[in-house]
């Protein structure tokens, strides 16, 4: 839905302007106290987890129209760092306008909870993949899901194909698989889908849908915050 004038004025005083990053860059770590949350307009990142051997853990990837940040302002505290993979522009919002929000714009409100929301669901299906499907599933699955949400904001070029800049470790990790597996089972499925030189095609999602055990819902439009 688009923005009314009133919605607009909000949004201005909302925002606290724009934060870029380098690849490597970080938002932000661990356990840290924000005041601010952000949207990402362009690029791509990860959320980290420091285990305490001191290992890092990829707990999930960022893309462009993702919400960060929003749990580390409602509970004190940041669980995860994040890290800019490729070039990246966040918007920053005003903690302390959110109860404004809710009271007075409850279409911007109502974007602002469904993505929140999207996102948990997304991790909830991490997590039954990672409890429930061999590797060849997992990685049919992730192949499959991550094209859907980079097509679905408008990131699929001429060909079909996605900007991807991460390691196959990185999907390896996040996916709960050794790197050898990954580059075995990536090999297994490349009829029907290709990750190479940070660019991700997928040539028949009906096939990945079917060898992940999902649907293949196609890219859903996110609302605009």
């Amino acid at each position: 839905m688009p923005f009314t004038a009133e919605e607009l004025r909000f949004m201005m005083r909302f925002r606290e302007g724009e934060v870029t990053l380098d690849p490597g860059d970080y938002l932000f770590h661990e356990d840290e106290a924000l005041t601010s949350f952000y949207t990402v307009r362009s690029g791509q990142g990860a959320r980290y987890k420091t285990l305490e051997n001191g290992d890092r853990q990829l707990v999930n990837f960022v893309f462009p129209g993702d919400l960060v940040g929003l749990a580390g302002t409602v509970t004190g505290a940041t669980t995860a760092a994040v890290q800019a993979v490729a070039p990246m522009r966040l918007c920053r919002f005003r903690k302390n306008r959110l109860p404004e929000l809710f009271a007075g714009h409850p279409d911007r409100a109502y974007a602002l909870t469904w993505i929140a929301a999207v996102e948990e669901h997304f991790l909830g299906e991490t997590i039954a993949t990672l409890g429930q499907r061999n590797a060849i599933q997992r990685l049919a699955w992730a192949l499959l899901k991550v094209h859907q949400r980079l097509a679905a904001v408008g990131l699929a070029d001429g060909a079909g194909t996605v900007p991807f800049p991460y390691r196959q470790g990185d999907l390896a990790d996040a996916l709960g698989l050794s790197l050898v597996h990954t580059n075995k089972t990536l090999a297994q499925l490349r009829s029907w889908a290709r990750l190479e030189n940070g660019r991700l095609a997928v040539f028949d999602h009906q096939k990945l849908a079917e060898l992940s055990l999902s649907n293949d819902d196609g890219p859903i439009r996110r609302p605009l915050l």
